[in-house]
């Protein structure tokens, strides 16, 4: 890999000049400006080759654990023995990074992963110098940056560009499969509407701060630390489990968050690190000044963990997102979900009974006779093989496990490139669905309202 420090004027001035014509999916049309990294979701985007994306790749930063994070990861890309890759990162560092990006853009779509006290910034001045965005969440952690986003997308609309939120769950197998089991009303019925007591729809999801990354432990910045840069649990991992529900439970049905949705409750409490921990996970020595009112008896407390419930459209969705400093061994992050159907209840269950791997499970609703729900389960799993050959079931006590082979598990880290060419696909067609935006809206409505929610508890 190549990186050059300054962008030589007349070369960014004539790709600055290419930048306003249209898609049409043909090689290296995509030119990506990679903006201030500070999360390893920026590499990934690299981590494959795609013919669809130019092969120079500049990088606009300020010099710092950021840039240098994200060189060093690209390149590990580009010396592995497997599948090496070969991108050309331009690197320009100088502390007017921004600015020369937008005076003089060197490609067409902004990557951004990073702090997120300034990605609604950033999105919005990007789409103003006419730029498509595809960001990693949140886009919003606040209700103050909530509004701006309101505000960017009505600009992007106005501007015909692009905004798109980097949701990889939607490429993961089983929450595809999940998709499919609750749009079969024969097999699953309705949705249940539940209740705030009972929801209909449930999930949990347990991430930690430590942990590895490619194959080496992850670094994160100080900054992560801080609520106030990096947002709550309840406006982070919530964005993911907000947008599978409502890409599961109401596919592709446009959400207007003023009259179809209520954010019901929501209350936070904090992840206690040590110092020790700290270190370990930054590298750095010292706990910085901008974190110390976090810090007490030398532990800091971030607020990373929080419970929510909403109702969509009358649905009742209970949300448990809980951060721990690094998984026991043989462990990891970890998922599950209930979704309760008048004919069937779906569950991903991810514990000590399924080895800690996520593990899909369907059982009749209460008062469903075992030979209708047998008959729907088994034209469901007919049609489902003719995309899916080799998946199986298995009875598991009240329940049947769907047997779901290796080679349909990608990993979370494959699921980037997946995004990637939904959203350039989308610029070639030169639009999104209908509903992308709106629900997006929608989606980060509810988190920055639960987040003002349990503050004011």
């Amino acid at each position: 890999m190549k990186s050059v420090i300054v962008l030589f004027t007349v070369l960014v001035m004539m790709v600055a000049c290419l930048q306003k014509t249209e898609k049409t999916g043909k090689a290296g049309e995509i030119r990506l400006m990679i903006l201030d990294p500070g999360h390893f979701h920026a590499d990934l985007l690299l981590k494959q080759h795609s013919d669809r994306i130019a092969r120079d790749v500049y990088v606009y930063a300020p010099e710092g654990t950021g840039l240098k994070q994200h060189l060093e990861r690209v390149a590990s890309f580009a010396e592995r023995e497997d599948n090496p890759v070969h991108w050309n990162e331009i690197v320009y560092s100088s502390p007017d990074f921004l600015e020369i990006m937008l005076k003089n853009p060197a490609g067409n779509v902004v990557v951004l992963a990073g702090n997120n006290r300034t990605k609604t910034e950033y999105i919005a001045r990007s789409v103003n110098a006419g730029l498509h965005v595809l960001a990693d969440k949140p886009l919003a952690i606040n209700e103050k940056s909530f509004q701006e986003l309101e505000k960017v997308v009505a600009l992007a609309q106005k501007q015909k560009r692009m905004v798109y939120d980097m949701m990889t769950e939607r490429y993961e197998i089983l929450n595809q499969l999940q998709r499919e089991l609750i749009a079969d009303t024969q097999l699953f019925g309705m949705l249940e509407k539940g209740s705030v007591d009972e929801p209909a729809v449930e999930l949990e999801s347990t991430h930690h701060f430590y942990k590895m990354v490619s194959g080496s432990p992850l670094v994160r910045p100080a900054w992560y630390y801080d609520v106030e840069q990096q947002g709550e649990g309840l406006a982070d991992v919530s964005t993911h489990l907000i947008d599978i529900v409502h890409w599961k439970c109401l596919p592709e049905l446009t959400l207007d968050y003023r009259n179809d949705i209520r954010v019901l409750s929501a209350s936070h409490w904090p992840t206690p690190i040590s110092k020790d921990q700290f270190t370990q996970s930054t590298q750095e020595a010292e706990i910085p000044l901008y974190l110390q009112k976090y810090v007490q008896n030398d532990t800091l407390n971030i607020y990373a963990n929080g419970k929510m419930v909403y109702a969509v459209k009358g649905i009742h969705v209970s949300l448990l997102v809980r951060w721990n400093f690094q998984a026991p061994e043989g462990t990891g992050d970890t998922h599950t979900s209930c979704i309760k159907g008048t004919g069937a209840i779906v569950e991903v269950v991810q514990d000590e009974s399924t080895a800690y791997k996520p593990e899909l499970f369907v059982r009749a609703t209460d008062g469903v006779s075992k030979s209708k729900f047998e008959t729907a389960l088994n034209k469901f799993v007919s049609r489902l093989q003719q995309t899916f050959p080799d998946i199986t079931l298995k009875p598991v006590g009240d329940k049947i496990q769907f047997i779901v082979p290796a080679e349909y598990r990608e990993g979370h880290e494959a699921h980037f490139a997946r995004v990637a060419e939904t959203f350039f696909g989308y610029l070639d067609k030169g639009k999104m669905p209908d509903w992308e935006m709106p629900n997006t809206l929608a989606k980060y409505y509810i988190t920055t309202t639960a987040v003002k929610m349990a503050n004011a508890r």
